[in-house]
This record gives structure tokens, C-alpha cells and sequence, in this order.
């Protein structure tokens, strides 16, 4: 007679041939997730950052070598992050002096994160750098709507007797130096430009004709002028700060007593403005 097994034996046998299950508790698998956290530092990215740091904060130009050195960084590494840079257009090389300053692709990257007031605070040191070497008063104007342009910053002249202007007033967009800038660009027919012009009320007498003489002086030499027309006794220069694509977005205006400045040296703080609107551009657009 053939003895079974019974099954309850079977399951017994069976469960003593498997490996007990090992159990991992919480504490345990812990390290584990600990060490998928962790923070993969990628070198290169780090150099990069402080190479951009200690051109920020130096101030000057700096070879390749005196940066490698300074940072303790390898002199082919830092040579070849620089050039990495230089392509990407947030660092600028000198070719005549072999020096590294920071570049504009910097700034606009930084300035993305910026809000139109802060641009404007930005770029009110470079306006009140001229204010005091001129002793005139800077205004920031921009377009606002299809006939009217607002003023947006106005940093005043150090002297004790100066002309103030209040931020937020509105002109007619024709009106002033900065009226005979955008003049030329709003695109409309003579017609259209003659019957704006009739609705300007102006301190001096003037006519439309003389007005775009004007208008092409300030084309042929970069600034525009207003001697006395909009405010008696007052004179005011503007240039032009165009965007990226040429459009004139703001302009930049001087003001001062009529007799304040002589030619020349209306001319040198024309010249002067001229240079510095690009720079404001970059700051504010």
C-alpha cells in the first residue's frame, strides 16, 4: 500500500525550500534614494560661472592667463571656457590687447528678468553722468500711443538753477525735439502730418515748412533740436534710441536755457548723447 504525503506536509516542505523574503525597511532603503538626490556639480559650468563673476566684479579687462590664475582655474581649461564665451557673446575679447571683458549677451540676459521700471532706474546713472557734466537736465521720453509720448525718467542738473520736469506728463507725439524725431517714422502722409502739426500750440512762431527742415536737419546730423518752440526760453536736444529692429522706441532729451550753451559745445553734447543711446538701448530693450 502506497503511503501520500498529506498536503498539508507538502506546503510545509515546499515553503522550507524557499529563501525567506528579506524585508528592507523605510530607514534602510533610505541611502538609497539619498544617493539619487545627490548634486551632480559639473565642473566646467562652475568655472564658467566664476570667470563671468570675476569679470563682473573686476571691472577691467583681463588676459587668459591672469583669470587662469587668479581662479586657480587650468590655463587651457580657462582659455577654452573664455573662448566658449566669446561665441556665446557674454563675454567680449579684445583682439589688439588679448583681454576678456564681460559683453552685452550678458546684460540683455540679466535684463530679461527686468521690469520697464527697473530698466529705467538702470540707465538713470548714465543720464545723470551728463546731467552734471553739462549742467543740463535728462529726460527719458517714450511712445505711449499712435500720438502721444510720455516722459519717463528726467534726472536733473546738480547746478542750483535748473529746469524740472514731472514724470508721467504726456505731449503731443510731433511736439519738441523729440516730436521732430518721430515725425519722419510714423509713416503717414504729408496731408496727415500737416494736420497734426495745426493742432500744436507753440511758444514761438512756426511753420510747417520750417518745422521739416527741422525734421531732415535732425536726420542729416543725428540730433534734433528745439530752439525755444515748445517752452520760451528753453532749448532741447534729442537723439534717438532705436530696439533691435531700428524702430525708434524712446529718445533721449537735454534741456536747458536757451543761451545756456554755445555751438560747439551743443554740438559735443550732441555727440555725446549720440554715443550713450546705445548703451541705453541695450538697457532698456
Amino acid at each position: 500500500m502506497t503511503s501520500r504525503s498529506s498536503p498539508v506536509k507538502k506546503q510545509i516542505e515546499v515553503a522550507a525550500a524557499k529563501p525567506p523574503r528579506s524585508r528592507v525597511s523605510p530607514a534602510q532603503a533610505a541611502p538609497k534614494e539619498a544617493d539619487s538626490a545627490k548634486t551632480v556639480i559639473v565642473k566646467p559650468v562652475v568655472n564658467a560661472v566664476r570667470i563671468m563673476r570675476y569679470l563682473s566684479e573686476n571691472g577691467s579687462p583681463a588676459r587668459a592667463i591672469t583669470i587662469a590664475r587668479s581662479l586657480s582655474i587650468n590655463a587651457s581649461t580657462c582659455f577654452n571656457i573664455l573662448r566658449t564665451l566669446v561665441l556665446e557673446e557674454v563675454v567680449e575679447f579684445d583682439a589688439l590687447s588679448k583681454t576678456y571683458t564681460t559683453g552685452l549677451g550678458l546684460t540683455r540676459l540679466v535684463e530679461n528678468f527686468l521690469t520697464e521700471g527697473q530698466r529705467v532706474a538702470a540707465a538713470a546713472p548714465h543720464m545723470a553722468d551728463l546731467a552734471s557734466e553739462y549742467s543740463v537736465t535728462m529726460a527719458l521720453w517714450k511712445r505711449v500711443a499712435t500720438d502721444r509720448i510720455v516722459l519717463v525718467k528726467n534726472v536733473s542738473s546738480p547746478a542750483n538753477l535748473r529746469i524740472e520736469m514731472a514724470e508721467g506728463q504726456r505731449l503731443p507725439m510731433m511736439m519738441g525735439a523729440t516730436g521732430r524725431l518721430f515725425a519722419p517714422r510714423l509713416g503717414l502722409t504729408d496731408r496727415k502730418l500737416q494736420a497734426m502739426f495745426r493742432t500744436l500750440r507753440w511758444q514761438r512762431p512756426l511753420t510747417f515748412e520750417e518745422y521739416w527742415k527741422q525734421v531732415e536737419l535732425a536726420q542729416q546730423q543725428g540730433w534734433a533740436i528745439d530752439d525755444g518752440y515748445f517752452s520760451s526760453g528753453v532749448k532741447s536736444l534729442a537723439v534717438p534710441v532705436d530696439d533691435r529692429n531700428g524702430e525708434l522706441a524712446y529718445t533721449l532729451v537735454a534741456i536747458m536755457f536757451r543761451s545756456q550753451l554755445d555751438e560747439d559745445r551743443l554740438e559735443e553734447l550732441g555727440h555725446a548723447m549720440t554715443a550713450l543711446a546705445p548703451r541705453l538701448a541695450s538697457i532698456l530693450l
